[in-house]
């Protein structure tokens, strides 16, 4: 009997941060152990909000993969891949969009947030509408049981879900239904307090360097009411807290509050305490990551093999969709 499958994938929108590493990318290394898992580089998706100016897609692509490599995906154990190196996914895409009612797609929660919050853009597309449908493909092609996502992409899985329940209503059963595998949500402050994000210029990638991961923390905001060394803080409103809680052990946390309350420790001191676990934690990608970078070619070799690995999944899926849809013509 083979192990559970899972499904998950990344857009290459450049190199990873903490918050992708700790939200997703160290999850997704520990799950190795017990599932096959299917890992996908989501080109597609990436240009359903960026289809104006997708940037340097293949740079983008290696900096997302060397940085899943560094973190501990094990190409042996795991099949690495970029979604456009494996058509199959389109096409099954098209299928599937052949039988969801537009309603289904206009009620998922962030096809109006993001169209609110990305004004600068025109999302009035079919692209941006519809991904759902492409997500719900790339899951089922691989016949994926679970799929390891946080809360707040819940709601597409159960969107596939119910496309699945369509499809195997109308056509016959071909696909399991995929089950939310829910990843703990972990709140990652950027530099200046806001969730990190590329777009704000408050990251702390994978690939910074120990110096800069110092240097990043320093200057990074903390409680606004504690102006001196002498004023007390409160460490449930601290930014740089919420990193301690993420990355130090009870002891140091317990430390860090207690000073922080009682202005027994300085902001710089609490800091450099943070560092020293961040950097405990990343220290196994700082050893891998230098070297994978150095070769970029070795990395798209994993990619190459993991893209080969999973079109003969995803063909063998949709050849059973093909056949269920009557549409598998062979000779007479």
């Amino acid at each position: 009997m083979r192990r559970p499958r899972i499904l998950s994938g990344m857009r290459p929108t450049g190199p990873l941060h903490l918050g992708n590493f700790m939200g997703a990318l160290d999850n997704w290394v520990g799950l190795q152990d017990s599932y096959e898992c299917f890992f996908a580089v989501v080109d597609w998706h990436s240009l359903t909000t960026d289809y104006a100016n997708p940037g340097d897609v293949r740079a983008n692509v290696t900096e997302v993969a060397t940085d899943w490599l560094a973190a501990g995906l094990d190409p042996a154990r795991s099949t690495l891949f970029i979604q456009s190196l494996v058509p199959q996914h389109a096409e099954l895409h098209l299928l599937l969009s052949m039988i969801v009612p537009v309603p289904w797609l206009e009620r998922v929660p962030t096809f109006k947030e993001q169209q609110q919050n990305l004004t600068d853009k025109d999302l009035s597309t079919y692209g941006f509408l519809g991904y759902p449908v492409l997500q719900t493909a790339d899951i089922v092609i691989y016949k994926a049981d679970a799929v390891p996502v946080g809360e707040d992409q819940a709601p597409h899985i159960e969107l596939a879900r119910e496309i699945v329940r369509r499809f195997n209503h109308l056509y016959g059963e071909v696909f399991p239904e995929p089950q939310t595998l829910l990843t703990e949500s972990k709140r990652i402050p950027g530099t200046d307090g806001r969730k990190m994000s590329k777009s704000y210029g408050n990251a702390i990638y994978l690939k910074d360097d120990p110096e800069t991961v110092r240097q990043k923390l320093r200057p990074m905001l903390t409680d606004p009411a504690r102006k001196r060394r002498s004023d007390p803080g409160d460490p449930d409103i601290c930014p740089v807290f919420d990193l301690h809680r993420v990355f130090s052990p009870p002891a140091t946390r317990e430390w860090s509050a207690s000073g922080c309350r009682t202005a027994g420790i300085g902001c710089l001191d609490c800091k450099a305490k943070l560092a020293e676990h961040m950097l405990e934690k990343l220290a196994l990608i700082h050893e891998r990551r230098p070297a994978l970078a150095a070769r970029p070619d070795t990395v798209w070799d994993v990619l190459i093999e993991g893209s080969k690995r999973a079109r003969a999944v995803a063909e063998a899926t949709l050849d059973e969709v093909r056949a269920a849809m009557k549409i598998r013509y062979e000779r007479p």
